[in-house]
């Protein structure tokens, strides 16, 4: 898999990268989570299953890894597994983020399993932790899901902090949720620092059910940040996992693009992402080999624009998206 500029940042990364948000800690939402860990939760089974897809990327060709400090032990899982491969830093980019604390207690359920906090102290803490446990590998570091409503785009002795850190030599991110993304996007472009951009980089969701920041994103990949691309698979509503009666038009819609194609459908959804011109990394969010081999697959399949303008068909009202996606159960 050949790396290619990530914006104007300077790093170089793949394609497809891997994200921990399903390796890192025994509940998640994605359709199928318990069963892809076998219902095993031990904190040495859990990293060695961690090690064992981050392998499986590595031989894949895999560059980007991605964490946050509310993954559980994502970074912990993903610091000891780049210590034991002693890879060099120009090797790899590892980002991470900062603003949610996990507080599941390595728990399924949990009354919460994240709480937000967009602070000065959080991020000074927060940062010491995530640089602790990934050391210089870091090298981007993002406000984990900001919004307009958290003030994190207007407070500006944490925005002061953050470009300190990017004078420290760290790329500094946003990822974005819900349907403000694009509002909260286009106001974060706009932030400076003593008359310096701030960020340099966004990671969005954006797949074929909910492609509604497209746009925006086209716009911060013309100021020249790179583009991260998370959930692009619908936490399992793009795969075979979802079962819902009320999604069988559109499954006969993926299915047989799919099945013309000779791809899977989750490499089909990859494969959506990758064809956007703005994208610089695809995230897979596999919790095994096999997931993950299926969503390597993707950066093989080349999409027409007969074959997108028939995808786009799946597109649902934002609103109704991100309800959806509220109510999946953590498993």
């Amino acid at each position: 898999m050949n790396k290619r500029p990530f914006g104007q940042t300077g790093l170089l990364v793949t394609p497809m990268g891997l994200g921990l948000a399903a390796l890192g800690r025994p509940g998640y939402i994605n359709l199928g989570h318990a069963e892809d860990l076998g219902v095993t939760y031990a904190v040495e089974a859990m990293e060695a299953q961690t090690h064992t897809v981050l392998d499986a990327a590595w031989t894949g060709g895999i560059r980007y890894f991605d964490a946050a400090r509310s993954y559980g032990r994502a970074e912990q899982f993903l610091g000891s597994w780049l210590g034991r491969r002693n890879l060099t830093q120009e090797e790899i980019v590892v980002g991470s983020k900062w603003g949610y604390t996990y507080t599941a207690n390595w728990q399924v359920e949990a009354e919460k399993h994240e709480v937000k906090e967009h602070s000065l102290p959080v991020l000074q803490r927060q940062i010491q932790e995530s640089q602790e446990l990934l050391g210089s590998y870091l090298r981007l570091y993002q406000v984990h899901s900001a919004t307009l409503s958290s003030g994190i785009l207007e407070n500006k002795t944490v925005l002061a902090e953050l470009a300190r850190l990017k004078a420290d030599g760290l790329q500094i991110g946003l990822s974005l949720s819900g349907v403000e993304q694009t509002e909260t996007l286009r106001q974060a472009l706009q932030v400076t620092v003593d008359g310096r951009p701030l960020f340099s980089a966004v990671q969005a969701t954006w797949n074929l059910l909910e492609p509604s920041a497209g746009a925006a994103l086209q716009e911060a990949h013309e100021a020249g940040w790179g583009i991260i691309v998370k959930e692009a698979v619908a936490n399992g509503r793009l795969t075979p996992r979802n079962e819902d009666p009320s999604f069988a038009l559109q499954r006969q819609l993926l299915q047989g693009v799919a099945g013309e194609l000779g791809a899977t459908v989750d490499a089909l959804a990859l494969a959506a992402v990758l064809a956007q011109p703005w994208c610089s990394i695809v995230l897979s969010g596999a919790a095994t080999v096999a997931q993950l081999q299926a969503n390597l697959r993707a950066a093989q399949i080349t999409l027409d624009s007969g074959v997108l303008a028939e995808l786009a068909q799946l597109a649902e009202p934002p609103e109704q998206y991100w309800q959806t996606r509220s109510n999946l159960p953590w498993n």
